[in-house]
Parts: structure tokens; sequence; C-alpha cells
């Protein structure tokens, strides 16, 4: 007999090796319609089935934040997420903002095969493209989309070729004038990535700011840092005000602040484009 892994009777985790690692599945027991995606250990995405507006990770807040604050409320938007997972954001945002026009790029086909079997997205308006993210943007129509997203990891570290300036601008030329570009990051002490990808999107975008727990940013725990660039003023204020209701509070870093942290750190070129550091152990990993 076929088992239906969604079944609400009884999920069950299901475990597959995918072009990337392997990937698993897991039904959260206290949240019927909660599934959390991990790839080689590593939690990837976390999914509500009955309510694509419940965001579980404390950085698909910030995502959340960004994404209810960068136009009028349920006003759709055309986004490309770089990056897809098990869709958290494509999902959220196909329920705040119907109508919205959504394309994902995901490097690892059989990952979004298993997505599409167990947590399928149909009727949403997001279509995915197995591809590379940086063909993917390359190839993007010029001016086409009001947000990009880059979520990018290869377990647990953001490729190099998707950290340059080159990449960024990219990004830039993808947006209509009035785009936001948001990148996460994760980096821990003494913050040497993050520091010269807040230069890097300085480097390409007029309006940056940097969103942060307070100990990631004094260096005191490594985490994920949201990085935002737009050729517009961004919703500081607002930002602001949102991030400090979170269970767990990040505070907006921008203008003096974000030069300061910055420091002497130079923009990255793809000739020098390294990953994004490698967590310590148990920084990401699930109880």
């Amino acid at each position: 007999m076929h088992h239906d892994p969604t079944d609400p009777a009884e999920p069950r985790p299901v475990l597959r090796e995918t072009a990337l690692g392997t990937a698993r599945l897991m039904p959260d027991l206290d949240c019927p319609g909660g599934w959390l995606l991990t790839v080689d250990g590593t939690p990837q995405s976390y999914v509500d089935l009955t309510d694509p507006r419940h965001l579980e990770f404390e950085y698909t807040h910030r995502l959340g934040h960004l994404a209810d604050t960068v136009a009028p409320a349920g006003a759709p938007l055309t986004a490309l997420h770089l990056g897809g997972g098990a869709l958290t954001l494509p999902r959220y945002l196909a329920a705040t903002r119907p109508g919205s026009r959504q394309r994902v790029a995901e490097a690892d086909g059989p990952l979004v095969d298993l997505v599409a079997e167990v947590l399928p997205w149909t009727g949403q308006g997001i279509e995915v493209t197995v591809a590379d993210a940086r063909e993917v943007l390359a190839a993007a129509e010029p001016g086409g989309f009001d947000l990009v997203v880059a979520d990018v990891f290869r377990g647990s570290r953001t490729p190099g070729h998707l950290t340059s300036a080159e990449f960024v601008r990219l990004a830039a030329a993808a947006l209509r004038p009035d785009g936001v570009y948001a990148a996460n990051l994760a980096d821990g002490a003494p913050l040497d990535f993050a520091r010269a990808q807040a230069a890097t999107v300085r480097a390409v975008f007029p309006h940056t700011c940097l969103l942060a727990e307070p100990a990631v940013l004094r260096g005191r725990r490594f985490g994920n840092l949201l990085l935002v660039g737009s050729a517009r003023e961004l919703p500081a204020d607002e930002l602001t005000r949102r991030l400090a209701g979170d269970p767990f509070p990040a505070r907006l870093v921008d203008g003096p602040e974000l030069r300061r942290l910055v420091g002497t750190a130079r923009p990255v070129t793809d000739a020098d484009a390294r990953p994004s550091p490698v967590p310590p152990a148990g920084a990401f990993s699930i109880g």
C-alpha cells in the first residue's frame, strides 16, 4: 500500500539522497502541517502547510519583515529566490501577497523533486528552475523583479561565486529601479566574512543595511545576518520596530554604524571570492 508521508494521521520522516547530500524531511509532532528540511544534518527550511505565514527560523522572520515592508500590504510582487530549500519564503509571499509571480533557482534537482512530492506548491504562482543561482541571475530579464533574495547554502556554507561584487551587480541589474536585494549569510567572530559582504553590497547599492541579533553582531555567537541593498531608501524605522518585536530581537545597522562595522574590509571580487566560513560544531544543529 502506498504511504502518503503527509497523511496527518501518521506523518513520517522522509529520507533521500539528493545531488548535494542526504535530505531529511521530518514532521513537526508539535505542529500539524509543520515540516523541517535538513541536508546532511543542517536545518535548511521549515514549512507549515496549514499556515504558510508561520515562519519558524529567526532569519526567515527577518526576511518576512522585509517582504512585508518593501511594498504596500497585500500588493503582489515579482520575486526571484536564489536557493529554494522547501520554499518557505515563496509560500509566505504567495499567502501574504496573492498574485505574486515568483521564480526559484535551486541547484539540487532531486531535492526539488522530494519537496514537490511531500510538500507540493502547485497553484501558487511559484516556478522552480533546477539550475545554478548565478546562471539564473545572469540570464534574468533586466529590471524584471521587485525582490531578489539570495539564500544559498551548500550544506552550511554559501558558495564563493555567490559572494562577489560581480554577483551582486547581476542582482542589481535584475531589479526594478526601486527593487530590493537581500542576502542571508552566516558568520561568527571576528565577522570578517560579514564585513566583506557588507562592503560588497555597499559598493553596488546606495542604500544598505544589515539585520542581525546583537550577540551575532558582537561576535559572541555564530549565526545568520541579513544584508539588504537597494537604489532607494529602505524602510529602516518600520523594519527596526518589527525586528524589536521578534522572540529573538534583531538590530538594524546602517549609515555610520554600518561604515564602522565594515571598517577596512574591501568588496569581494570573483578573483578573491571564498565560501562562507565553516560553522563551529553544533552552531546549526537541531536538538
